[in-house]
């Protein structure tokens, strides 16, 4: 089986959301001082996806990276869990992209690689949540594509996929080669062990720029965006309070019923 994840270098989600700042001249997050970077955590769960698959079958995973100043020890990561190869495209003209055209310079570095079965990517990357790429990088390739995966098994040439849904989950089965997108509901990513953190840190990265995987350079980052952002900003919280007195317990709590059923929340 030869695998390929594509997986994004983000700022933590788990750093607290008084550090992020907008710079509402450009439209552009601030970075936040003292906050390392990481792999979207989405992506993560699809570097396990593809590990499990390799456990099970065997073969090769090559993880895609696109961005500028990405961080080795983070970009790494996927292979310290496990991950052969690692392809990062990494250029200026990469800087500033949406998904679509995220989506183009990806299928065309997927294109450049050649050999795959299968097609890993996050059911949406952790900054903007949009969840558009996996699914253009399909249509780029013209393979079929499954979102939301849970469960991913490989037989007889064939993913049989357990897809989540509102109430639970479906069960599909496609052609390979295809595209997944991976949930969290796939479960937790393994840990890097120490061996697979000392291998990672030997291994060089390929890096290329678009003219080494034939994109026209006016169709990737922010000469190929297709999107106007309008505005960007941090929506702002109000909260108000409203003490229900009475006499006693009992009347505190017909006069918040009253107020409840006021406001028709009962």
């Amino acid at each position: 089986m030869n695998m390929i994840v594509c997986a994004k270098q983000v700022l933590d989600p788990e750093a607290p959301p008084s550090s992020f700042k907008i710079d509402p001249s450009t439209n552009k997050v601030v970075p936040p001082p003292g906050v390392a970077p990481v792999i979207s955590p989405f992506d993560e769960n699809a570097v396990e996806a593809a590990l499990r698959v390799k456990d099970a079958q065997g073969g090769k995973i090559t993880v895609i990276t696109l961005g500028t100043g990405l961080v080795r020890d983070v970009v790494k990561k996927p292979l310290s869990m496990g991950a052969d190869e690692l392809v990062l495209l990494e250029d200026a003209a990469f800087d500033e992209g949406d998904s679509w055209s995220t989506a183009y310079a990806l299928a065309m570095a997927i294109k450049k690689i050649g050999e795959y079965d299968l097609i890993f990517c996050g059911r949406q990357a952790a900054d903007w949540d949009a969840g558009q790429v996996g699914a253009g990088i399909a249509e780029f390739l013209g393979i079929p594509s499954v979102t939301l995966a849970r469960k991913v098994e490989i037989s007889d040439g064939k993913a049989r996929v357990e897809r989540v849904i509102a109430d639970g989950y479906e069960v599909l089965e496609v052609e390979l080669p295809a595209l997944i997108t991976v949930s969290n509901e796939l479960g937790e990513p393994r840990y890097a062990a120490l061996k697979g953190i000392m291998a990672a840190a030997k291994k060089q990265p390929i890096i290329w720029a678009p003219e080494d995987i034939g994109a026209d350079r006016s169709q990737v980052g922010a000469a190929g965006r297709h999107m106007n952002l309008a505005k960007l900003f941090q929506p702002v919280k109000e909260g108000k309070c409203q003490i229900i007195e009475g006499e006693n317990v009992e009347e505190a709590a017909i006069n918040l019923a009253l107020k409840l059923r006021e406001a028709k929340i009962i």
